[in-house]
């Protein structure tokens, strides 16, 4: 399949057209059923030569391609409508019925406060034009009207609120929020990609609309993306906010909870694409002493911390337990033992670790336990997980050696 996308550079486009490279280069194996053979990407910088050879030859278009903030808002109109007018007239030159996508938006409803967008007209203009090619070509068309969209590579202080949000709060720049209890439709550039590659395949979204809001239906005119965001602006602000105190260390290196496919996990990833060079790295506060040292990774609130434990050759750390704690040792570096005693008991548990065989030992509650560095030349590396975050007022831990003299 041959699969020429419109307006390759900007932010759809430059998502999409990645994932289809990666599907095309056989690096997003997941994707078994989608063979790419070519994706030509068509942008400003094009030729009129390169949209002509690439009309005759494409097998799915993904038209992109548009105006946003014009100086002068006649140009919506010629951008938007003009453009879609040349490439249909093209495709219609070679005779070419393969399907056509184009990006539309909420805004082409003309409902309520957009019904005096001149961008939404224009792209009302760009509908009906895609309409009337299906119904003269029998191509099949498809228009898809996206909401508010957001993501890694969305230009800021342009037409994303949450772009210039992440961006400006990633460099220490002042956002301004009129209201915040203004709602908000978002769509994740993620599920946006992944809703495309469906199509390719047939597997689209059909809707009608009343008013704004989309209404999935099996014959709908329209299609969307059955994956968005209902919120309000107050929220997202508040959402990325946390995300930057997270990755800044700024609250003792906490991790925000980030549920697979929630909006929070979607606004973390977004945030930490605007990262400034020297934001992306951190300190870390290491205890050390004659021993080794200690260090806190990250932790979260609810479910425990993550360190990493170095021990110098010969020495052993522990010979402690715990009512409620419980850990979990993972050496990945050196040689080492780690001994376990039931309180009350004579009876021990051993079990010798090495970085060369990854393995996992729970630190069982009720149970002293220590760590040994069997090396007497290299240093044990641990990493440990604890059910909880330390608390020094509340440390549950108890200095009992494991082996008894």
């Amino acid at each position: 399949m041959k699969i020429l996308v419109t307006g390759a550079k900007g932010f759809v486009g430059k998502n999409l057209c990645s994932q289809l490279n990666n599907i095309k280069e056989g690096k997003a194996r997941w994707y078994g059923d989608v063979q790419i053979d070519a994706v030509y990407e068509y942008d400003l910088d094009s030729t009129p030569e390169q949209l002509d050879e690439w009309c005759r030859d494409c097998d799915f278009v993904f038209n992109l391609a548009g105006v946003n903030r014009p100086q002068d808002p006649k140009e919506f109109m010629e951008g938007n409508f003009g453009f879609a007018t040349t490439l249909l007239n093209t495709l219609k030159k070679y005779k070419n019925n393969c399907p056509v996508m184009i990006s539309s938006s909420i805004q082409a409803t003309l409902a309520g406060r957009f019904g005096t967008s001149e961008y939404g007209k224009s792209k009302k203009a760009g509908e009906e034009l895609m309409f009337e090619y299906g119904k003269e070509t029998g191509a099949k068309v498809l228009v898809y009207r996206f909401p508010n969209l957001f993501g890694k590579w969305c230009r800021p202080n342009y037409n994303s609120a949450i772009a210039t949000f992440c961006y400006n709060i990633a460099n220490d720049l002042p956002i301004q929020v009129n209201d915040r209890s203004v709602e908000m439709e978002l769509l994740y550039i993620d599920d946006l990609v992944e809703e495309m590659i469906e199509a390719l395949k047939g597997h689209e979204h059909r809707c009608e609309f009343e008013g704004v809001e989309t209404v999935p239906t099996a014959n709908g005119r329209y299609y969307y993306v059955p994956v968005t965001h209902k919120t309000t602006l107050g929220e997202i602000v508040d959402i990325i906010n946390e995300c930057a105190d997270a990755a800044s260390n700024k609250d003792g290196i906490n991790m925000v909870e980030l549920p697979q496919g929630s909006l929070r996990y979607k606004l973390m990833t977004t945030y930490l694409s605007y990262l400034p060079k020297e934001k992306a790295i951190y300190n870390l506060k290491m205890n050390v002493d004659n021993r080794g040292s200690f260090t806190e990774l990250f932790h979260t609130l609810d479910c425990g911390q993550v360190s990493i434990n170095i021990s110098k050759p010969g020495i052993t750390k522990g010979e402690h337990w715990h009512h409620s704690k419980w850990e979990t040792f993972i050496v990945v570096s050196g040689h080492g033992l780690i001994q376990m005693r039931k309180e009350g008991t004579d009876e021990i548990r051993e079990y010798e670790v090495s970085g060369e065989k990854i393995q996992a030992v729970h630190m069982l509650p009720g149970y002293t336990h220590n760590i040994i560095n069997l090396s007497q030349t290299e240093d044990l590396v641990t990493v440990m997980y604890c059910n909880e975050v330390f608390n020094p007022n509340r440390a549950d831990t108890y200095f009992d050696p494991v082996i008894k003299e």
